[in-house]
């Protein structure tokens, strides 16, 4: 709950107390004398509240249980726990038959839904009940209370003729009292009571487009204010009525200066309706002049629009520019934002300002703002498809392009190394045989030394003619070439080369090829079939499985490495 709430609410129900317990019994004024200094919302209170209000009800004191519950509204941070106790007021004041304090329970909830919740159908339903128990009070100060209260309510739902007359009555009470001889702080109320209703006044003649009337009036009151620091509040709002009338007679500099010296009060009481009108304009006032500085105080509106979830028909074009700024600038997600602000203001405004909602769809039709804000999100929709496709497309461009060049990378790293061992394997067999595997002989060996000298030889004339590259060799058939059986060979091989036969053939083969690609140009030209068909290997995969195998790179990425060297060399 604002400050502005709360002192309203505090002066309404301390001035009240005033008027209508300046008897009551001192064991209720003890335990006030425990809260009654106290500022509004003090949770403080709430012990000695309780300790008053079990009081009243255990010596069924209608009267004074009014009085208790109406402090539990005052000092109850709760807007919630406000609502429930102005209730309990309500039932307390029935059951004392009392006119007064029934007038003051219904005016209480009133104010309560009014100033707490801005709900201003229910708010005049409790006004108006009050009215009806106030027809016969004596307590003029409490008749002209509910009076002014009905009227602001008319004058936020656009009744401004009726609430006119309401604030009419007002000022001459209020303006009537404040010549009498009456308590500070009586007086006090009254001054307040008649400047507030000037004010009140002062905006149902803006709105009705008499601003003559309004003009003169803002002139009375803030004559009567002068330089008094007492009515500071009032002061603001009187400013801010003149920056408004400023603002229609085209003297916006005039109107930026008023609207500056109310905004800091104003925001200072917490009243975000009229810090959001204020706002709202200010940016039409700079539109004028600053186009960057209007969008941020059209801004700000939505800011408090967000916050508190309240808007009044005259500030909803503040949507309407900003709409048609980003429109403009061709941001859609901020003109689709401000748009569906605009339908949520719609909404809130239908509900409490029935009387205006007919007008406002006139002036900006409903199904116009619909069909845009569907093309816009269906526009937004296309453009986010698009953003989306793209940035997929461009990963993946990424990732590819990345892949590629780890994948180049790698080659050639592995294509240096490969390099790097054919160049010392080259510069280690100079003066001997080329392609011959080494043979070492292990002391553990089970086969004869006349068997390993006989397969030595006849295994190193094998690898020197290059007979490993005939097609379909099998173990079976080298042992016959050789003169010898499967198991001396397989044995043989398996402990002088440390691999098994098939090892061994695929590795002579890949070797045979490798060392002809690094020789012969023309083999770079071979596909790969070819050269598998050149080592005596039966198919194309086998050859590139076995060649990646013993060689860390696949035949082709080989081929265009080898190529590229030849040709920069």
């Amino acid at each position: 709950m604002t400050i502005v709430k709360s002192m309203f609410i505090a002066s309404f129900i301390l001035l009240s107390s005033y008027y209508l317990y300046a008897g009551e019994k001192n064991e209720y004024a003890d335990i006030r004398k425990n809260y009654e200094n106290l500022i509004r919302n003090d949770v403080r209170a709430i012990p000695y509240i309780n300790e008053y209000i079990k009081k009243a009800k255990k010596e069924a004191d209608f009267p004074q249980l009014v009085q208790g519950y109406r402090d539990a509204v005052l000092y109850n941070p709760s807007e919630y726990m406000k609502l429930a106790y102005a209730d309990s007021t309500i039932y307390a004041a029935l059951r004392s038959k009392d006119n007064d304090l029934i007038t003051y329970a219904y005016l209480g909830k009133g104010i309560v839904y009014y100033f707490s919740f801005k709900k201003f159908k229910p708010a005049l339903d409790q006004y108006v009940k009050a009215y009806r128990y106030s027809k016969n009070t004596k307590n003029e100060y409490l008749k002209y209370k509910v009076i002014y209260h009905l009227g602001v309510v008319k004058s936020y739902l656009g009744y401004y003729e009726e609430a006119i007359e309401h604030f009419n009555e007002c000022i001459a009470f209020f303006e009537r009292k404040t010549k009498d001889k009456l308590h500070p702080n009586i007086l006090y109320d009254h001054q307040r009571g008649y400047l507030n209703s000037l004010h009140q006044i002062t905006i149902c003649y803006g709105n009705l487009q008499q601003n003559s009337k309004a003009d003169s009036i803002v002139t009375v009151a803030l004559s009567n204010i002068g330089d008094s620091k007492d009515f500071l509040l009032e002061k603001s709002y009187f400013f801010k009525s003149k920056g408004i009338l400023k603002f229609y007679q085209d003297n916006y500099e005039g109107a930026i200066v008023d609207f500056h010296q109310s905004l800091p009060e104003i925001i200072k009481t917490g009243d975000f309706e009229w810090v959001s009108i204020i706002y709202f304009y200010l940016g039409k006032c700079y539109l004028k002049y600053d186009t960057e500085k209007s969008i941020r105080s059209f801004q700000k509106v939505d800011s408090i629009f967000n916050i508190h979830h309240f808007v009044v028909p005259r500030i909803r074009s503040n949507y309407e520019y900003l709409i048609n700024y980003y429109k403009k600038k061709k941001d859609l997600g901020k003109q689709l934002y401000y748009t569906n602000q605009l339908l949520k203001a719609d909404s809130l405004i239908s509900k409490d300002f029935t009387y205006l909602s007919s007008k406002i769809h006139k002036e900006y039709d409903r199904q116009s703002l619909l069909d845009e804000k569907k093309y816009l999100l269906q526009t937004n929709y296309n453009r986010a498809l698009l953003t989306i496709t793209f940035s997929v497309l461009t990963f993946i461009f990424l990732l590819l392009f990345i892949l590629h060049y780890r994948k180049e990378r790698n080659s050639t790293i592995k294509y240096k190394l490969l390099q790097e061992k054919f160049n010392a394997a080259n510069s280690a067999e100079k003066g001997k045989e080329k392609y011959i595997i080494p043979v070492s002989v292990s002391k553990k060996m089970i086969l004869s030394v006349e068997v390993i000298k006989d397969l030595t030889e006849k295994l190193h004339a094998f690898e020197k003619n290059n007979e490993f590259i005939q097609k379909g060799l099998t173990q079976r058939k080298l042992a016959l070439k050789l003169k010898t059986n499967t198991y001396y060979l397989s044995t043989f091989i398996n402990e002088t080369k440390g691999i098994n036969f098939n090892r061994y053939i695929g590795e002579m083969r890949i070797h045979y090829i490798t060392v002809l690609l690094y020789s012969h140009k023309k083999y770079l030209n071979y596909t790969i079939e070819a050269l598998a068909e050149e080592c005596g290997i039966s198919t194309r995969q086998s050859f590139s499985d076995l060649f990646f195998e013993f060689n860390g790179m696949r035949p082709k990425d080989f081929i265009r490495k080898r190529k590229e060297e030849v040709d920069n060399s």
